[in-house]
């Protein structure tokens, strides 16, 4: 398996052969940076973890050049950054028993650029190994350029392979955007209840970010139980964590179906829902 990028690297915890760790994956969350894929895709680890016929893998698609910094790492160069970028995302995979995790290294302002097409060339390749039952990745109402631009290169991956050897589910998962919003018929509920410390220890690894200036691990908890609770306004909590994903999966199904007619019609009955609701006064 050979990428594009100069320091892009895959690295299998358990070192088992190329071709045997990625034809048992079933799980494939792709990121854009370091870091999103254990905050927006737990859901695919913990579904995985120590299960001995489902594995959970990983692509981040950038090499974490851009990352704010502070405190112990606000000195750090742009090389630095990148080096122990790499290793906290290597110590994730190791901590969550990962099939594989590809790091492919490009930076973001390339990601973002649509006449480059190796990084979609590199996507097709990871799936046409791994052949994935579920595929996670941004949804495309995140606030972010650059993980907007992951998603739809990854789409443009997918749409390359046979339809037979497509993933059965996409989903589009929460990071710089809740999912809260979704008419509750479309939300896709993930159950990340359970092995809390696991999740404590994956997005624990990436000091650089959370020492650095961020604590993204307490605002990633604390959405899962936010949206645990205010989820059903009318009954008693039944999961006390979820994250919600956005069903990409018509995109798969429908070559024609373009990402902004998806999020414009979704959208769309969700202000119909806000509008509706207005009316609850409604003269009689």
């Amino acid at each position: 398996m050979k990428f594009s990028k100069q320091g892009s690297c895959l690295f299998i915890p358990d070192g088992k052969p190329v071709a045997e760790a990625f034809s048992r994956v079933t799980h494939l969350a792709v990121g854009a940076h370091q870091d999103d894929i254990e905050f927006m895709a737990f859901h695919g680890a913990l579904t995985c973890y120590r299960q001995p016929d489902k594995w959970f893998a990983g692509v981040t698609c950038t090499n974490g050049a851009g990352s704010p910094r502070a405190g112990v790492y606000a000195d750090c160069s742009d090389e630095d950054m990148m080096a122990i970028r790499r290793e906290e995302q290597n110590e994730a995979a190791r901590i969550g028993q990962y099939g594989f995790m590809a790091q492919l290294f490009y930076s973001s302002k390339e990601v973002r650029d649509a006449t480059q097409t190796a990084v979609v060339d590199d996507l097709e390749a990871i799936l046409k190994a791994a052949q994935p039952e579920v595929l996670y990745t941004h949804n495309p109402a995140d606030k972010h350029d650059t993980h907007v631009a992951v998603m739809l290169a990854l789409l443009e991956a997918v749409r390359r392979l046979p339809r037979g050897q497509r993933p059965k589910k996409f989903l589009g998962c929460e990071v710089w955007r809740d999912l809260d919003w979704l008419p509750d018929n479309e939300k896709v509920v993930c159950d990340v209840s359970q092995r809390e410390h696991l999740a404590m220890a994956l997005m624990g690894v990436y000091d650089s970010q959370i020492a650095g200036g961020k604590r993204y691990d307490l605002a990633t908890i604390g959405r899962r139980r936010a949206h645990a609770t205010y989820f059903e306004s009318h009954g008693v909590d039944k999961i006390e964590m979820q994250n919600f994903a956005f069903d990409l999966t018509p995109l798969l199904e429908d070559d024609s179906l373009t990402p902004a007619a998806l999020i414009e019609a979704t959208i769309g009955r969700f202000r119909d829902e806000v509008v509706k609701r207005l009316g609850v006064r409604a003269a009689r």
